[in-house]
């Protein structure tokens, strides 16, 4: 027997109410400037937040900069002193949101002293006036710095360094609660994921800050993780449930189906998903760490696919043709989290990580040239051409990730 269905079903159609998914912080539009040292330059954690706002809202108009330099402080670095980073790679970039982290150069890696403490407060706090008063409307979030690691490995000094930057932290708090500034923690965080892993294996754990400042790829990703969670950012990427043995569409969540068919040991669909899955190898012993740290990725990622009223059996899943993989009836009826495996989708998310990665870089160079520019102002003409660039890879980003319909058939496996 045979059954076909052209209906098309929007939004939610569950018996049942869910509560409403909490406000995300970002909004189309918005211009999102991450502003610190060398930690933020590396851009994992930064590139997470542009992954998934990306792949999670693919019609807004986005931008994401990376003002990350190394060795940076609040008095500056390198790249500038203070008030010139600030106008150069924050203001003149009119951003609608601005994330600092520093503090990690500022302790000078070892005992705190009060002047140290003062001066790093005192600093910070005329830094984010100055902002404020430059960007009146942008949001404006500080970041506690992620730690120093003194538990997989001994601390240099007692306390020890994690525990200055601590202190600096509270300082960071403070500022934050005087000028009406979110807050938000990642050295707790990932301090924590450190511990747990250590418990398991000492090596592993010193893999998440492998030189005891700068974070792997899986402390960034736990980093992320808590930047998105404080910004709540909602798990939803689509949720579908079918009931074969009526042959219905039972639920559609941020997607829409259509062309529903239920034969013997046979269901397929048409689905047009309004958002994509994070461009994540759930396998990779990247993300396999960052989970054991805590990232806790499936509170960002969720894909669930139900399938009731099979009969008893294994199922192959493919998407336009492609092996996703086999699942037994009862694991259909619980619902498959779809995002934790290789689709046609994931990979389409997957052109956002590599124009990040890209934009980046190109981020990355075009300060070095605007620094370089006071000494040969020819040097300028190259920066504004890579900005251009920059601006071009940003928006090939967003039209790489637009809906897309895909074919789905499940079928008994004999």
């Amino acid at each position: 027997m045979r059954f076909i269905f052209g209906l098309v079903v929007c939004g939610t159609l569950s018996a049942w109410a869910r509560e409403p998914a909490p406000a995300f912080a970002l909004h189309d539009g918005d211009r999102v400037v991450f502003y610190g040292d060398s930690i933020t330059q590396d851009g994992g954690y930064a590139r997470l937040v542009e992954e998934y706002t990306r792949s999670r809202h693919p019609t807004w108009d986005l931008r994401f900069y990376n003002a990350g330099v190394g060795g940076d402080t609040t008095k500056g670095g390198w790249a500038g002193a203070l008030a010139v980073r600030l106008e150069r790679d924050v203001v003149r970039l009119n951003p609608t949101v601005v994330t600092i982290m520093l503090g990690m150069n500022d302790g000078g890696y070892q005992k705190l002293s009060p002047e140290t403490l003062s001066g790093f407060t005192e600093r910070l706090r005329a830094m984010v006036v100055e902002l404020k008063t430059a960007l009146p409307a942008a949001r404006l979030y500080l970041i506690r710095s992620s730690p120093f690691d003194d538990i997989s490995r001994p601390p240099n000094f007692d306390p020890g360094y994690d525990h200055v930057l601590r202190q600096l932290g509270n300082a960071v708090t403070v500022v934050g609660r005087e000028q009406h500034a979110a807050v938000i923690d990642f050295g707790r965080w990932v301090d924590d994921g450190i511990k747990a892993v250590f418990v398991e294996d000492r090596a592993l754990a010193r893999q998440i800050l492998p030189d005891r400042v700068h974070p792997g790829p899986a402390g960034h990703l736990v980093m992320g993780a808590t930047l998105l969670r404080a910004w709540q950012a909602p798990a939803l990427v689509a949720r579908i449930a079918i009931d074969a043995k009526r042959g219905a569409v039972v639920e559609a969540e941020n997607a829409v189906v259509s062309a529903l068919a239920v034969a013997d040991g046979k269901i397929t669909w048409d689905e047009l998903d309004y958002s994509l899955p994070l461009p994540l190898g759930w396998e990779d012993a990247d993300t396999e760490l960052a989970q054991k740290a805590g990232a806790n990725l499936e509170a960002l990622d969720d894909e669930p696919l139900i399938i009731s009223g099979l009969r008893l059996g294994r199922y192959e899943l493919r998407i336009d043709e492609q092996l996703v993989g086999a699942f037994t009836s009862a694991e259909l009826a619980r619902g498959v989290n779809l995002a934790r495996y290789n689709t046609p989708m994931r990979w389409q998310a997957y052109q956002v990580r590599w124009g990040a990665e890209n934009g980046n870089q190109l981020q990355r160079v075009r300060r070095e040239l605007l620094v370089a520019a006071a000494g040969s102002p020819a040097l300028g003409a190259a920066a504004e051409s890579l900005a251009t660039r920059d601006e071009s890879q940003q928006k090939a980003s967003s039209l790489a990730v637009q809906p897309q319909q895909r074919h789905y058939v499940v079928s008994l496996v004999p």
